[in-house]
């Protein structure tokens, strides 16, 4: 495979990229759950704002794992690989509404976090498609992060 990246460097993106797929899979089961068995006063708004995230992280996955492939290598796609590559835990529980909300901004920030670690390799590297893929995850999971953070104001 000759795409103007070396071996080593699409690797080790490829790599990058598993972990932050292992994220955004958690992150949508998560939010699916908490979309399921959201309870309380602001149950609707919830319910819809969830519904709209974890349809949204449905496509991400598929977008990733695409990336990966391109790169020549093979993406995980099961539950064991995930609960070892990602950053978020699952939830062993069903919390009340605000530390769903909670807990949720804080998945959206670990997604970011994986994303930016990977970006200075693919920036070296030249890897613009990769970059371009990171920088549209990084810009979604801000942005929910903030409306989820903004929920919780008092």
């Amino acid at each position: 495979m000759n795409i103007g990246i070396p071996d080593k460097d699409r690797k080790k993106i490829a790599e990058g990229l598993s972990h932050m797929l292992a994220d955004t899979y958690t992150l949508y089961l998560k939010t699916h759950n908490y979309h399921w068995n959201v309870t309380g006063p602001m149950f609707n708004t919830l319910h819809l704002m969830f519904e709209g995230q974890y349809t949204e992280l449905a496509l991400a996955v598929d977008l990733i794992a695409e990336r990966i492939r391109a790169l020549g290598e093979y993406a995980p796609g099961s539950y064991a690989a995930y609960s070892k590559l990602s950053v978020i835990k699952e939830a062993k529980t069903v919390p009340n509404a605000n530390a769903m909300i909670k807990d949720l901004a804080e998945g959206q920030e670990a997604v970011v976090r994986t994303a930016r670690a990977l970006f200075p390799l693919v920036d070296k590297v030249g890897d613009e498609p990769t970059a371009d893929l990171l920088t549209q995850r990084m810009q979604l999971h801000e942005k929910n992060a903030w409306m989820l953070r903004s929920m919780l104001e008092k």
